[in-house]
């Protein structure tokens, strides 16, 4: 039988129902709990951000012969799943025994990952993080802010969960996420979906979700990657993430498109000048923090990095 190709996969995928999709993995995962000590925990997490490239580092990462992707891509036992408990979590990853097969034929080491692009936006998704696997690797790809909160805004329309204007979505965003951080704290179990939704500005405020990282985890475990580079020069910077990562240089046949923006669909939406301008101005301080954070400017054109 010949191999399904990806861009039949993709079709597939495409065609079967989000519910149906789920209930599948969710089905995966408990014959899976049955081995579950058995299993690895993941070497490297991508926690983010959302909308800038990490489903297509995932495809990328996933198929290096040293690398075991998760079960699905979007894990999110550090965010909306951690009362699943760490034997649900282990379900996702391969056995130990196999892993190590792997790695005594090739004589290399192999790793598993996962990629939950909330990580980098949930207030306690690094600390659980560091209580379970405190030695991973952590990859944060971060994207011109403007561009990413536009992304996400054509994301919600296509899948009909935003019947806002773009420009009625930002000047509503506050009022929507009042207390979505506070309901967090209070109570682990709550899903925030209004957070993770209608986080247009939000999430773009990268500096003050890295400092939660950076808490837990050693400078020297995180790596920060533009998704700019990634679109740019893919096998280049999978090169550095390979190399950050300590296994072979390894690039896929080709770099394809893995994001909702595929299939001559775009990625955003046409947007006037006026509202660029005034999330230009609204990320501006947030980008210098950034920049002071990391000690050195991202380099986004209007969005307060040098052009």
């Amino acid at each position: 039988m010949p191999a399904v190709t990806p861009a039949v996969a993709g079709w597939i995928k495409e065609k079967t129902p989000t519910k149906r999709r789920r209930q599948l993995a969710e089905g995966r995962v408990r014959v899976r709990q049955v081995t579950s000590r058995a299993r690895s925990l993941p070497d490297v997490l991508i926690v983010g951000a959302q909308r800038s490239g990490t489903s297509s580092l995932y495809k990328y990462l996933g198929a290096h012969p040293q690398v075991y992707p998760s079960l699905r891509k979007e894990v999110e036992y550090f965010s909306t799943r951690f009362d699943e408990g760490e034997g649900w979590y282990r379900a996702h990853f391969p056995l130990a025994a196999t892993r190590a097969l792997r790695s005594r034929r090739r004589s290399q080491p192999t790793l598993a990952f996962e990629a939950t692009p909330d990580y980098l936006l949930h207030p306690s998704a690094a600390h659980r993080a560091a209580q379970l696997i405190p030695e991973a690797k952590i990859i944060a790809l971060v994207r011109n802010p403007i561009d990413r909160a536009i992304s996400q805004y054509g994301h919600n329309r296509r899948l009909d969960q935003e019947p806002l204007t773009l420009e009625a979505a930002l000047a509503s965003e506050d009022e929507r996420l009042f207390g979505e951080l506070e309901k967090i704290s209070d109570d682990p179990r709550y899903d925030a979906r209004p957070l993770r939704r209608y986080s247009y500005v939000t999430r773009g405020k990268y500096a003050e979700q890295l400092i939660r990282w950076q808490a837990w985890y050693p400078q020297d475990q995180i790596m920060v990657v533009r998704f700019e580079d990634l679109a740019a020069d893919p096998a280049e910077t999978l090169s550095a993430i390979e190399s950050f990562l300590g296994i072979e240089d390894w690039h896929p046949p080709e770099f394809a498109n893995h994001s909702y923006g595929r299939a001559g669909r775009a990625d955003s939406p046409a947007v006037d000048d006026d509202i660029r301008h005034q999330l230009a101005a609204t990320f501006r301080p947030h980008n210098e923090k950034l920049a002071a954070l990391l000690g050195y400017d991202l380099q986004w054109p209007d969005a307060g990095g040098t052009t």
